[in-house]
C-alpha cells in the first residue's frame, strides 16, 4: 500500500513543481488580476492569464498533456497559432467592428499611422545589433505595432519558437497602453499643443464606405502581398459590415467568431509559456526591446504630427499621433483622456480613431514587408 501511495505522490504536480513554475503561475495570476480588477484588456488578459496557469502545472511528458507534446489536445489547439490561423480570423472580426469613416473623412491622418510604424523597423535594427537573428529581430520589432494578432502571425512564420514570449509581450503592452503612452505623450508635447481643438470631420457617404475596403485591399496588398492573409480578412470584415445586405455575416464575424478565436488564442498562447521553455535570456530581451519598440512607435507618431503642423494652416492636435499604433481603440481613448485633462471640452476620440485604424493597416503592411524581405 505504501509503495502505491508513494507512486501516487510522485505523480502529482506538488512533487514535480519547481520555482520556475511558481514564478510563471504568479505571472498568470497578475494577468488575471489586471484583467478583472484593473480592467486592462480583460478579454485578452483573462484567457492568457488562465492559459499561463494551465501551461505551468507540472505534468509527466508522454501523457499528451503538455502543449508541446505531439498529439496533445492543447497542441492541436495551438496549431491555430503556429500555423497563423487565428490572427486572420481576429482581423475579420476587427474589420466587421470598425468604422473607417474618420479615416476617409481626413485621409492625411493615415500618415500618422504610417509614421508610428517607424518604431518597428528601428527595433528590428536594434535587435539585430545585439545578436538576434534577422527572423527573431523582425518578430521582436513588430511588437512596436501594438497589435497582438499581427505579432503572432509574423512570428509564426519567421520564429515560431518565440511565439510565447512575443505574444505575451505584445498583449502586455497593448493592455498597458493607459500606463505606457501618457508619459511619452506629455513629454513630447506642450500644454498649448494638447489643448488644440480640431474641426468636426466631414460626413462620409455610404458609397465611400463600401468602396474603401475594396480599393484598400487592392492598394495595400499590391504594395505588400505578404500582408494578404491579415488585410484580406480585415477588409472583408469591413465590407460585410458596410454592405448591409451581409449584416448576418458581419454580426457573426464581430461576435461569435472573434470571441471564440480570442479565447482559443489567449489560452493557447498563455499555455505556451511553459516555464522550462519560456524562462530564458531571450524572453527577457524580448520584453525589454518590445517596450522600447512601443515607446519609440508612440514617439514617432507624436513627432510626425508636430512635423505636419509646420505645413498645415489648420493645426492638428499632435496627441493623435500617439494613436498611430495599432491598439484599437484603447490608444485613441488614451489620447482623448489626456486631451481632456488639459481641456475637458476637447473631444479627440473620433479624430484619434483615424490614425489608430491606419495603424492597424500599417502594422500589417510592415509585417508583410518584413516577411517578404526576409523570405
Amino acid at each position: 500500500m505504501i509503495p502505491l501511495l508513494q507512486d501516487f505522490l510522485t505523480n502529482t504536480g506538488f512533487y514535480m513543481v519547481d520555482i520556475r513554475h511558481v514564478f510563471m503561475i504568479c505571472v498568470g495570476l497578475v494577468f488575471i488580476y489586471l484583467g478583472i480588477v484593473k480592467r486592462y484588456e480583460p478579454l485578452l488578459l483573462v484567457p492568457i492569464g488562465f492559459g499561463i496557469l494551465m501551461g505551468n502545472i507540472p505534468v509527466f511528458h508522454g501523457l499528451g498533456l503538455s502543449i508541446y507534446e505531439e498529439g496533445s489536445v492543447l497542441g492541436y489547439l495551438y496549431m491555430g497559432v503556429t500555423h497563423g490561423i487565428y490572427p486572420p480570423l481576429i482581423f475579420l472580426g476587427i474589420g466587421a467592428m470598425t468604422d473607417f469613416s474618420t479615416l476617409l473623412a481626413r485621409p492625411s491622418l493615415m500618415l500618422l499611422g504610417a509614421a508610428a510604424q517607424t518604431g518597428i523597423f528601428l527595433t528590428f535594427l536594434g535587435a539585430l545589433a545585439i545578436g538576434f537573428s534577422p527572423f527573431e529581430a523582425a518578430s521582436i520589432g513588430i511588437i512596436g505595432g501594438a497589435d497582438g494578432p499581427t505579432a503572432i502571425f509574423l512570428t509564426s512564420m519567421l520564429a515560431p519558437d518565440l511565439i510565447g514570449p512575443i505574444a505575451i509581450a505584445a498583449y502586455s503592452y497593448m493592455a498597458l497602453v493607459p500606463v505606457i503612452q501618457p508619459p511619452v505623450m506629455k513629454l513630447l508635447t506642450t500644454k498649448k499643443e494638447r489643448r488644440i481643438r480640431m474641426e468636426e470631420p466631414r460626413k462620409v457617404s455610404q458609397r465611400e464606405k463600401i468602396l474603401f475596403p475594396i480599393t484598400g485591399l487592392l492598394m495595400c496588398c499590391f504594395i505588400a502581398p505578404a500582408a494578404l492573409p491579415l488585410l484580406g480578412m480585415l477588409f472583408l470584415g469591413n465590407l460585410l459590415k458596410e454592405a448591409v445586405v451581409t449584416d448576418r455575416l458581419a454580426v457573426a464575424a464581430r461576435t461569435v467568431i472573434i470571441d471564440t478565436v480570442t479565447i482559443l488564442l489567449g489560452v493557447t498562447v498563455g499555455a505556451s509559456t511553459q516555464a522550462d521553455v519560456f524562462l530564458n535570456a531571450k524572453s527577457i530581451g524580448i520584453f525589454v526591446l518590445g517596450a522600447a519598440s512601443f515607446a519609440v512607435a508612440t514617439a514617432c507618431g507624436l513627432l510626425f504630427a508636430k512635423f505636419m503642423n509646420l505645413f498645415l494652416k489648420t493645426k492638428i492636435n499632435p496627441l493623435i499621433g500617439a494613436a498611430g499604433v495599432s491598439a484599437v481603440p484603447d490608444s485613441a481613448r488614451v489620447v482623448h483622456h489626456v486631451a481632456q485633462e488639459e481641456d475637458p471640452g476637447n473631444f479627440l476620440l473620433m479624430h484619434a480613431m483615424a490614425p489608430n485604424i491606419s495603424g492597424v493597416i500599417g502594422s500589417a503592411i510592415a509585417a508583410g514587408v518584413l516577411w517578404s524581405f526576409l523570405s
